[in-house]
């Protein structure tokens, strides 16, 4: 009887308690961005845009028609600190005022205003173009990309295992390894949020490898990592393909129809299954397309060589033949 009155007890406790769900902060994916164009002189658009996903949660974009490869950045407020997620594809603030957007987002004025930490997904130069733009702030951190740095200041003592944290006071943000499209790929989890900030390791578009066994065990480090926590979204560093699941062209810069930024914990909880598949070359798998940048420009290369010894046999073969047929009409009897 007593065992029974304590089931009963203990059910009736968690019945009480609010899920985890129900304990983040909540916020709008309400997005509506600007598709850019294929004349991008026909019109003015914004080079950057800012969706207040809440009032201290910071989606950020630069426009297509600014850099073709339009990436997301994140700011994240706390009570101590701010946190911003990438810096973007372009340096010039007179074209893309990123500095002055997110400043002007953060708490306090002038000599009070909140210190900043800047991070990165990782090292390519459409992540991180903007760092000059932050390097000479007052109280702003930039913390630099390579593999080194990043190690170093969040402690990572066997990478690529481990989590880090970084407390941005009354909010923490945990960082886990993902190297697979990048050796130093990073990816942050908001605690206040549950959302999952996956950069280019995994978003709604070209899924780019350059190690294939390295993604592989990143995929299911980072399943083992959201399995039982909550994930609101999965919010990645670009959107690539429209909604119904065909890439845009590389380079382009109109988006019609654009996916939606926004992943879910299935999607993510699907990735070791579509990468565990891939030929290490170029997929089309599950929604996703796969390729291994530097195998496939080294087929390109390769392609490129096999096609030009073919022209130069060719034109050997026609430099012969005409030789020939030259010398059969001089030899020929008049």
């Amino acid at each position: 009887m007593k065992f029974l009155l304590g089931v009963l007890l203990a059910a009736g406790l968690l019945a009480a308690a609010p899920s985890a769900r129900s304990q983040l902060v909540p916020g709008s994916v309400d997005m509506h961005w600007d598709e850019g164009a294929d004349d991008c002189t026909a019109k003015p658009h914004p080079p950057i845009q800012v969706h207040p996903y809440n009032d201290r949660t910071y989606v950020l974009r630069e426009n297509l028609c600014a850099t073709f490869e339009a990436p997301f950045m994140y700011l994240l407020v706390g009570s101590h600190r701010a946190l911003l997620i990438d810096t973007g594809d372009v340096a010039d603030p007179g074209r893309m005022p990123l500095a002055q957007t997110v400043m002007g987002l953060l708490p306090g004025k002038g000599a009070s205003k909140m210190p900043l930490i800047v991070v990165h997904t990782h090292g390519h130069l459409d992540h991180r173009a903007g760092d000059p733009q932050f390097e000479h702030l007052p109280d702003a951190t930039v913390v630099p990309a390579d593999l080194d740095h990043v190690r170093s200041y969040f402690h990572f003592t066997d990478w690529p295992n481990g989590v880090a944290q970084i407390d941005l006071g009354d909010r923490t943000v945990d960082v886990l390894p993902v190297p697979g499209h990048y050796p130093s790929h990073i990816a942050f989890y908001d605690r206040n949020t549950g959302l999952f900030f996956s950069g280019d390791f995994f978003l709604p578009g070209r899924l780019l490898i350059d190690n294939t066994a390295a993604a592989q065990a990143s995929a299911k480090r980072a399943v083992n990592f959201v399995e039982n926590r909550p994930i609101t979204y999965v919010l990645g560093g670009h959107v690539e393909m429209n909604r119904a699941g065909e890439t845009f062209p590389f380079g382009s810069t109109h988006h019609p129809d654009e996916h939606a930024l926004p992943m879910t914990k299935a999607d993510l909880l699907r990735l070791p299954a579509i990468l565990d598949g891939f030929n290490g070359l170029y997929a089309e798998h599950d929604g996703f397309t796969i390729i291994h940048q530097p195998h496939e420009l080294m087929a390109l290369g390769l392609a490129a060589f096999l096609i030009l010894v073919l022209a130069i046999m060719l034109v050997r073969w026609l430099v012969r033949r005409w030789r020939s047929i030259r010398r059969r009409r001089a030899l020929a009897p008049a």
